[in-house]
């Protein structure tokens, strides 16, 4: 295959029209073919060669080579499942499934097709994530961690607070804060603890969880009812790390790492860049053919496996 990747999009939401297809415009290795949408015009505002409003017929399509999902959580599984076997490479938004066992079905899908499938988490391509994990990847135990992604004002409408279309907040912004959590943990961690405060709907509004492992310990919250913070602090013997807000979506603005090692204070910085690109150029990179880093699938089946596991804690509790 030759460059540019023809991408084709399920969906024309918020995530999809100011993160996403921008970027595929500016890419030098992709370009935006088609966009499916129930709402025709919406799906033209993103500016594909063509705009459809089956997401079946992106899925089969003989112009697209890569299709990048941003439906809703419960639509995730059915069409990941259509693209994959039509043979298309796919992008899809976090979480990757609703549940581990959803991920498994995708990840075994994947496998028959030989055929690529990443999780969109975009903010694992920033250069300070990336740093982060390369500093946490030789930092000795025990480690003490905290994240947290939370903020309020979820509209009354919106799916988020859906309980039939994976609304709540442990499978929204939770992903994050669980996701950086096995990052310094290790991704054997397992949940000891965990709570919900159910908000109207049935969902989660609010989820805390503690995680374990041979490293140390986390704690985990995500809410759509506190005000709005993102954080990732590490602290061991021998150094502390933070991801100041916004820790998980920093976007085209500058941000810093806060390092503390064998007592000495440094600030590391990183320039202003946009993340959605940078996972984009990765992955058509991939389906090109080449090596660029992508975020592995067992990563994605790991968060979901946590996230599984706080979920029926907190139920249980």
């Amino acid at each position: 295959m030759t460059a540019p990747v023809r991408w084709g999009f399920l969906g024309a939401g918020f995530v999809a029209s100011r993160g996403v297809a921008p970027v595929v415009h500016q890419a030098t290795n992709a370009v935006l073919q088609v966009v499916a949408a129930r709402d025709l015009d919406r799906a033209r505002t993103l500016g594909p060669v063509r705009a459809v409003s089956s997401y079946a017929e992106v899925c089969t399509a003989d112009d697209v080579d890569a299709v990048y999902l941003s439906l809703p959580n419960d639509a995730h599984l059915p069409w990941v499942l259509a693209a994959l076997e039509a043979g298309k490479r796919v992008l899809c938004e976090k979480p990757l499934a609703l549940t581990s066992a959803e991920v498994a079905e995708m990840s075994a899908a994947a496998a028959r097709s030989g055929t690529l499938l990443v999780e969109a988490a975009w903010n694992r391509w920033h250069p300070r994530t990336r740093r982060a994990e390369e500093l946490l990847s030789d930092v000795a135990a025990p480690l003490d961690v905290r994240t947290w992604f939370t903020f309020s004002g979820v509209p009354d409408d919106n799916y988020r607070l859906d309980p039939s279309r994976g609304g709540g907040a442990l499978l929204d912004v939770g992903s994050y804060a669980t996701a950086a959590a096995l990052v310094a943990l290790g991704e054997d961690a397992t949940v000891t603890s965990a709570q919900h405060h159910l908000g109207a709907t049935g969902v989660d509004i609010t989820t805390t969880a503690t995680l374990t492992s041979a490293r140390g310990v986390a704690t985990v919250t995500g809410s759509f009812e506190r005000d709005e913070s993102q954080g990732w602090v590490v602290r061991s013997s021998g150094i502390e790390l933070e991801l100041p807000h916004p820790a998980f979506t920093s976007w085209r603005e500058p941000s810093t790492l806060l390092v503390v090692e064998d007592g000495v204070e440094r600030t590391e910085s990183f320039e202003a860049c946009d993340a959605y690109r940078l996972m984009i150029e990765s992955v058509s990179d991939r389906v090109l053919g080449g090596e660029s880093w992508v975020l592995p699938l067992s990563t994605s089946v790991a968060v979901a496996r946590a996230l599984d596991g706080i979920g029926a804690l907190a139920r249980a509790s």
